[in-house]
């Protein structure tokens, strides 16, 4: 009896252990989500606002709730500020504020 190769046969064919690219992208996004949750905490605009920080693709994705327009705004050019950002995507909310239902 001959027994094929159990499914995968090289450990470099396992399409659900990440390449070195990807967990190298994963590392860099983390460290620019360490770097813009650091600018955040440190300015006195931002600091004690709810915004929750991810990273994908080195693009900064900002949401949570907010106090006003001006730390809305503050928050999105922080996070641009961090070098090897290349984009935002600021979904800030200000609080009281509601979205309208259709």
């Amino acid at each position: 009896m001959v027994m094929p190769w159990a499914f995968p046969p090289f450990p470099d064919d396992n399409p659900s252990q990440p390449t070195n690219e990807e967990s190298a992208q994963e590392s860099e996004d983390l460290r620019l989500a360490a770097l813009v949750a650091q600018r955040l905490s440190i300015d006195w605009i931002t600091r004690r606002q709810q915004i929750t920080i991810t990273v994908q693709n080195r693009v900064v994705i900002l949401a949570g709730m907010v106090a006003n327009v001006e730390t809305r705004r503050a928050a999105g050019e922080l996070a641009w500020e961090v070098p090897g950002v290349v984009d935002v995507c600021n979904a800030l909310q200000l609080y009281g504020q509601r979205r309208s239902r259709r």
